[in-house]
């Protein structure tokens, strides 16, 4: 590898990615606690699962709403105002769970929250696009998408730990569970807002040279995406094959979200199980996830393909869910559960390629952002749906087998979906040095 390419990709990696990597684990916890609150909360509010599934995913909701326009103003004001900006509020919006009184005041916070913290994701992935060459994108991305798995790796234990600090202070532990993990997030507001440049252009880290070589090959990169695609940032919101991905997305995020918020609840449904234990054992499956994530990722790098490396991860989602939706025995469950959690986590980082291997500019910021509220409209879907089938069939059987429905549609979706390698530049890359 170039040195000077080796160099700048190095000190990129290492400025960013740690704060990005911590904003996201925070982001990330704040937005799935609710699954570890689930058990107690619906115990001492009185909620049905069908109720409780439909509040914590109604935060999707108002999140496919506000994606794009959030998106949009990121590169309007910079991503540095735009990122604070979202932490604060999210922050002060996930504390605020520990107040509510019944499921009026619970789908409110939770709509609010998702209108808060919209554009995140999109806009760090968008953010990602402007620093690194296609060739390292599954990588960062997947390095970035890390917290996601290790926040319930971390997170779920400790979230234990908070919950039996119940009855503290006159309150519940899921009073205490929402308060404690929106804290860093008000925090890391701060850290943003001082640390976390806008571009290539305000990194005065960067040499004149190793900013030269950023800015020629990310612009040889991005007129050759032009050359063979070049739309608008209105025509993304129309166009067949970014829409295609958003149901793709949903395909993964179905299942994510549908096992995030319920999981916890499934593993306390063996029996004997205490909080901290439980946590320990959702754990085990997101462990195993991002490890898996990060060797994936540098597969589909090193090979220069893309398509297999989403498909075949589609395929154990299916796979891992049928198996888990027909066994009640605890180790088998868990060990379908794992299978599943390897093809979500490989497949969330890898997709991520997918569009931004033919977006550019503007209609990057928009079509990301759209394939994303489109993807996460199933985190209102997966639970809402799960919920209301296990209220009805008295057990997860119909519910996980639902899951994995929408995998095998996103895997239609992509074996059937022309992937132009050529847009994505890797040959540009080497030309542009």
């Amino acid at each position: 590898m170039d040195t000077l390419e080796q160099r700048t990709i190095s000190k990129i990696s290492w400025r960013l990615l740690p704060l990005l990597m911590v904003c996201y684990f925070i982001a990330y916890l704040d937005r799935v606690n609710i699954g570890f609150a689930g058990a107690s909360m619906s115990k001492d509010l009185g909620f049905s699962a069908a109720v409780f599934g439909s509040a914590a995913g109604i935060f999707f909701l108002s999140y496919f709403l506000c994606e794009v326009p959030s998106n949009l103003a990121l590169e309007k004001f910079g991503a540095r105002k735009w990122i604070a900006r979202i932490m604060f509020s999210w922050g002060v919006l996930s504390a605020a769970q520990a107040w509510v009184g019944g499921a009026t005041s619970f789908n409110i916070v939770r709509f609010l929250l998702g209108i808060a913290e919209a554009g995140f994701f999109p806009g760090v992935i968008f953010y990602i696009t402007l620093w690194f060459p296609a060739a390292y994108r599954a990588r960062i991305v997947g390095w970035f998408m890390f917290a996601i798995p290790i926040s319930t790796v971390i997170g779920a234990p400790i979230s234990g730990f908070i919950l039996d600090m119940d009855g503290m202070g006159g309150m519940h532990g899921w009073q205490w569970l929402f308060i404690l993990e929106a804290l860093p997030a008000i925090f890391l507001t701060f850290v943003v807002l001082f640390y976390l440049p806008d571009g290539p252009q305000d990194a005065k880290w960067l040499s004149d040279e190793e900013r030269a070589w950023l800015a020629q090959t990310l612009t040889a990169e991005r007129q050759n995406r032009e050359s063979i695609h070049k739309i608008s940032w209105k025509q993304t919101l129309l166009n067949p094959k970014v829409i295609a991905l958003g149901f793709v997305y949903m395909g993964i995020t179905v299942p994510l979200y549908g096992l995030g918020f319920f999981l916890p609840q499934i593993i306390k449904g063996f029996g004997g199980l205490s909080n901290v234990q439980v946590g320990f054992i959702n754990a085990f499956p997101y462990l195993v996830g991002a490890i898996a994530m990060i060797f994936w990722t540098r597969g589909s790098d090193r090979m220069k393909e893309r398509k297999w490396f989403v498909l075949i991860p589609l395929a154990c989602i299916v796979a891992g869910l049928l198996i888990a939706a027909n066994t009640a025995a605890p180790v088998p469950k868990m060990a379908a559960v794992t299978l599943a959690a390897f093809g979500i986590f490989s497949a969330l980082p890898t997709f991520w390629t997918l569009p931004t291997a033919f977006l550019s500019g503007t209609a990057a910021a928009a079509g990301i952002a759209w394939i994303n509220s489109i993807g996460n409209l199933g985190g209102y879907i997966g639970p809402t749906i799960f919920g209301t089938l296990k209220d009805k069939m008295g057990n997860d059987v119909y519910a996980v087998m639902f899951l994995a429905s929408l995998a095998v549609v996103a895997f239609a979706l992509v074996f059937f979906m022309r992937h132009d390698t050529r847009a994505e530049g890797f040959d540009v890359k080497a030309q542009a040095h």
